[in-house]
């Protein structure tokens, strides 16, 4: 795990974290409680500021970064997948945004919305909450149900789960 201070700003992580040896935290960075970082990750605070809540995995190669002097904003239990990239965007709690899948600059993803993997969720675009969102640029096509809130719950717990479960002689864990 490489931590980098950037204009006398260093990356805050909270307790129970895990975070992969070849991942990069930068600058203004704070991380939440319980959230798994994956490899080859990329959370960039060097011009803007990164927030991401508890209990949030990142996967990898995922990317965040925010505009300078401004914020990208990552709630509780949201799934961030693997090569995904995230700019200067709000994410809600438990939303879920696909593997691959691009949010630009200002967009807003609602609480427990789907974005699905290879989505391009465009500038100042809104997702409203739990909806499901496909395509470039990304359309709502449908909304969540009770069960799939139920399922993706059970899979968002192994993700906080995992550090202490699954690596446990090759990780970086905060306690």
């Amino acid at each position: 795990m490489s931590i980098y201070e950037f204009e006398n700003k260093q990356p805050s992580i909270g307790k129970g974290t895990f975070i992969f040896e070849s991942a990069d935290m930068i600058g203004d960075v704070v991380i939440g409680e319980n959230c798994y970082i994956g490899p080859g990750a990329r959370i960039r605070g060097d011009y803007g500021s990164i927030r991401i809540g508890d209990d949030t995995a990142v996967e990898e190669n995922a990317v965040i970064h925010a505009r300078p002097d401004d914020v990208t904003k990552i709630g509780n239990n949201v799934t961030i997948g693997h090569a995904s990239i995230l700019h200067n965007a709000t994410i809600h709690d438990w939303a879920i945004i696909g593997m691959g899948a691009i949010v630009s600059d200002w967009a807003e993803i609602g609480e427990w919305a789907v974005v699905a993997e290879g989505a391009v969720v465009k500038n100042k675009q809104k997702i409203p909450n739990k909806s499901i969102t496909v395509g470039v640029p990304a359309k709502v096509v449908s909304e969540i149900s009770s069960e799939y809130e139920k399922q993706w719950a059970k899979y968002k717990k192994i993700y906080s789960d995992l550090a202490s479960k699954r690596f446990p002689n090759s990780r970086k864990k905060v306690d």
